[in-house]
């Protein structure tokens, strides 16, 4: 006998002249459609973004040194006296660092935006933006400020999707305290690894902080203003790495849309057409 191939056919078919085309299954076959064509392009589309999953450890992958971006504008004092110094427990001590630093004149000449980058050792510290480098003090110095970005680590990386905190003191600003006031930013940082999914690793940083403003005085005397940016490091380091979901669970998503979706329409319109012939023998008196 001749082997034939069509025996492990389990899709039997079945001759159109055999079945039946009813109005209802017609609708129940659109909506089955475009319920299936819904749940594809959702599914497509969860499966093309790119999920983060954080994970915490206690490591500190990063160099010795960290680097920060500062930009913050001071309306009421010129350029001239405004200078930033770097203080921290390994006896760093600079007064006037002018490396990588920028200032712009605003406000006719009165005030200044102040630009720097520069690297601070990891261990905790102090850079602030005062006038002591200055060999002529103002008659009125006035601190108030205006902070336009604040960010330590790797900027090269986009990392605004995220959801650490990596600029919180971007435009914040204290012109309304008093001008004699000195500002205290105490800043926790945390350092952080991005992983994309490409396999590129940036070494952002991220920080929480609290403010107070004050008037400072030593000896009897009141020590002239500064904004001080004063720095505490975390032990924890926060790793986040993007991730798609494997091409495999998109095609069982897209298989169980398809089969679920058929049989539970196959299910609805066979109890509709049971339905609709009893209702129509017990209309002809057939039932009994």
């Amino acid at each position: 006998m001749q082997f034939d191939i069509r025996r492990f056919d389990i899709y039997r078919k079945i001759p159109k002249d055999l079945t039946q085309p009813t109005q209802t299954g017609a609708v129940i076959s659109i909506l089955s459609t475009l319920f299936i064509s819904y749940l594809f392009l959702s599914e497509l589309l969860d499966y093309i973004s790119v999920d983060i999953v954080s994970e915490m450890f206690v490591d500190d992958p990063t160099t010795d040194r960290i680097p920060v971006k500062i930009d913050l504008s001071i309306p009421h004092l010129p350029c001239q006296f405004i200078g930033l110094d770097i203080q921290d427990d390994l006896g760093r001590h600079e007064v006037g660092f002018v490396e990588d630093t920028d200032k712009t004149p605003i406000n006719e000449m009165r005030g200044c935006r102040f630009k720097a980058s520069f690297n601070i050792n990891k261990v905790p510290g102090n850079f602030h933006i005062s006038t002591h480098a200055s060999q002529v003090q103002p008659d009125s110095p006035n601190m108030n400020h205006i902070i336009h970005s604040l960010v330590f680590g790797d900027t090269k990386g986009k990392h605004s999707h995220l959801p650490g905190s990596f600029n919180p003191l971007k435009d914040v600003e204290k012109q309304d305290a008093n001008p004699l006031s000195s500002h205290d930013y105490f800043l926790k940082i945390v350092p952080s690894i991005f992983e994309t999914v490409g396999g590129k690793i940036s070494y952002p940083y991220q920080y929480t902080y609290a403010y107070r403003d004050y008037l400072q005085y030593g000896h009897g005397h009141r020590v002239l203003p500064a904004i001080w940016f004063r720095i505490d490091l975390s032990p924890i380091t926060v790793k986040y790495t993007e991730k798609r979901k494997p091409f495999y669970s998109f095609l069982t998503m897209i298989c169980a849309i398809l089969g679920g979706t058929f049989t539970v329409a196959g299910i609805i319109d066979s109890l509709i057409f049971t339905a609709a012939e009893i209702f129509k023998k017990a209309e002809l008196g057939k039932l009994s």
